[in-house]
């Protein structure tokens, strides 16, 4: 496949940030997306809702269907996914975009949070796709794409902030298992995840607002990371934990600059990216003491 023109996209999240990125660059190609999604009105701190973010998927040419929905309750998922049935006739790509975060050390922890941050990204990911999985299966390029780490087991993923690196790494042994479980049916199942800080809201929340926006780049460069891997053989594309600058480069763009808010700030690595992954890439990337 070279496009996703009328292939159904169910997206869990996705008002804003890379979700919505994702969502547009689906929606040049003609793609119907299900933004399922809980932010049905505007959040002083956090732009976008899924009635805008639907909007945004017309204007761009696909057809949107918004649904309030959280993911953590197992009723509202089985009934948007049965409403995007219902609507566009399937579900050939799933999306496991929401995700929750925190970075505090363990006895800062409040369990609330360590329960929200599980529910959302590890069950959340898991009761997604199991819901998707019958549907995922009559399509003829099915695809789940979980945003999610590589699987590095380096301490110092774990000491700074050990509950969120648990549920963030819950998502991507979704993708080991399934993967494997479901290679046989040719569902593809995979990780993709930044090389740099992304420049989303959480980003600007939580990580230093407009000076971190300027080491980050554009959601755009995992949208376009997202299509290359989605255009994909199901059959031949499952169980990779991608980084989006590699898949990139190898589907052969070479200039970056395009996805940078400051071509001259340097960037700032994400979070989990594996040592060796730097030495890969010509980017010069900084990364934070004790990473």
């Amino acid at each position: 496949m070279t496009t996703l023109k009328d292939q159904t996209i169910f997206m869990s999240g996705g008002s804003r940030g890379i979700g919505l990125a994702i969502a547009l660059r689906a929606a040049q190609d003609g793609a119907n997306v299900v933004i399922a999604a809980k932010t049905a009105a505007p959040h002083p701190m956090l732009p976008g809702t899924i009635y805008t973010a639907a909007e945004e998927i017309e204007a761009a040419g696909g057809k949107a269907l918004p649904i309030t929905c959280d993911i953590r309750d197992e009723e509202a998922v089985a009934a948007a996914i049965d409403a995007a049935v219902d609507r566009f006739g399937g579900i050939d790509i799933c999306v496991n975009n929401a995700s929750a975060i925190q970075l505090t050390p363990t006895e800062a922890t409040e369990m609330k949070r360590f329960d929200l941050m599980h529910q959302i990204n590890t069950r959340g990911t898991f009761m997604v796709s199991k819901m998707c999985l019958p549907h995922l299966k009559k399509s003829d390029n099915p695809h789940i794409l979980n945003l999610a780490p590589p699987l590095d087991m380096s301490p110092k993923w774990f000491g700074p902030h050990v509950a969120y690196t648990m549920a963030k790494y819950g998502m991507s042994m979704c993708t080991l298992g399934m993967a494997q479980e479901y290679a046989k049916q040719k569902v593809a199942v995979n990780s993709l995840w930044p090389l740099t800080a992304i420049d989303t809201a959480a980003v600007r929340n939580l990580l230093g607002g407009d000076s971190m926006a300027k080491m980050s780049r554009k959601p755009e460069i995992m949208a376009d990371a997202a299509h290359v891997i989605l255009t994909r053989d199901s059959g031949d594309c499952t169980g990779n934990f991608f980084i989006d600058e590699l898949v990139l480069r190898d589907a052969g763009v070479q200039d970056f600059s395009q996805y940078a808010h400051d071509p001259d700030s340097p960037l700032a690595a994400d979070f989990f990216v594996p040592d060796a992954v730097f030495d890969q890439v010509p980017t010069k990337v900084l990364r934070a003491p004790g990473y």
